[in-house]
């Protein structure tokens, strides 16, 4: 079976801990079901994962992947859902590729409640670039974020993932949207989808009930002076810095609310392909690859240019 995975843990060069070629298949745990994968995405978890962060030695070599659309075994063309329960774990759960193999291969297996129909409207490529980033950035904004009560979102850091799942799925959702990002070009495609662009620290029209923080230490004093009063600053990321500066007496005056988020439940993703097929919106894909060129994925992926999702078409 052809496979990306994991040989081992390089910090500082991680690309090279990765492998893509046959491994010998192993038997699913009782009652799970396998699904032939047409389509998958990567995402920062999958470097963090050659880096040896949250996979341990002893369970290498693990295939990598959280990300998957593909057809199961009665012939239904599906999304698998990458959380699984996981009693070794503290979180009691873990992600595909963590302890069970992941979604980089030409079959994945999983517990059947694990798999979400796929509605005719939306291609295998862009539905397995759904369950983790556009699951993530859908999980913060309605569950944590209670966005249907505001009016404006702030989201920081746009261009990877995350945050531009989140730009496009406020603007879908009829907010006021801005977003930041160091890089001009970037900001000019964060407007193209609909969003105000600005440099980070800059000075908002006005004060906003939502911000979407992934980047931490660079811009978190700029997501509280951004907040209006009672808003919810959602955290899911420190891609810049994990040790953020917090004024207390901002946190406590204005009533603000700083939620840690993680993912999303199986439900959510439902819903969210519900809401991509209502609302005419498709993932914004930065590059497709076959799964012969993986490797160049990830390269792209590390190269930190990237816009939107890194997709991978098994089918070519």
């Amino acid at each position: 079976m052809r496979a990306a995975y994991a040989i081992a843990a390089d910090p500082t060069d991680p690309r090279s801990a990765l492998r893509v070629a046959d491994l010998p298949e192993t038997s699913p745990p009782e009652g799970w079901v396998t699904v032939d994968v047409r389509a998958g995405s990567l995402n920062q978890h999958d470097l963090w994962s050659l880096r040896g962060v949250g996979l341990r030695a002893d369970r290498l070599p693990m295939i990598l992947g959280c990300d998957a659309a593909g057809v199961d075994q009665d012939g239904n063309e599906v999304v698998v859902y990458p959380v699984v329960a996981d009693e070794t774990d503290p979180r009691g759960l873990s992600l595909l590729s963590e302890r069970f193999p992941g979604t980089l291969a030409e079959r994945v297996s999983v517990p059947p409640e694990n798999l979400v129909p796929k509605p005719e409207g939306l291609s295998f490529v862009d539905a397995a670039c759904l369950p983790t980033a556009w699951l993530t950035a859908f999980h913060m904004l309605t569950t944590r974020g209670r966005v249907e009560q505001a009016s404006a979102v702030l989201v920081q850091g746009a261009g990877g993932g995350v945050a531009t799942a989140a730009v496009v799925l406020a603007v879908a959702m009829g907010k006021r949207v801005y977003a930041t990002s160091r890089d001009a070009s970037k900001r000019e495609r964060i407007a193209a989808l609909g969003a105000t662009a600005v440099e980070p620290g800059a000075r908002l029209p006005e004060r906003v009930e939502v911000v979407i923080e992934s980047v931490g230490a660079p811009t978190f004093e700029h997501s509280m002076k951004c907040s209006a009063p009672g808003a919810r600053i959602v955290v899911c990321g420190a891609t810049g810095g994990h040790l953020a500066t917090v004024d207390l007496r901002r946190l406590f005056a204005m009533r603000l609310e700083l939620l840690g988020s993680t993912m999303g439940t199986g439900p959510e993703l439902a819903a969210l392909l519900d809401f991509l097929v209502e609302k005419d919106v498709r993932p914004v894909i930065d590059s497709t690859y076959g799964f012969s060129a993986i490797a160049d994925a990830f390269a792209r992926l590390e190269s930190g240019e990237i816009f939107g999702k890194v997709a991978i078409d098994f089918l070519h």
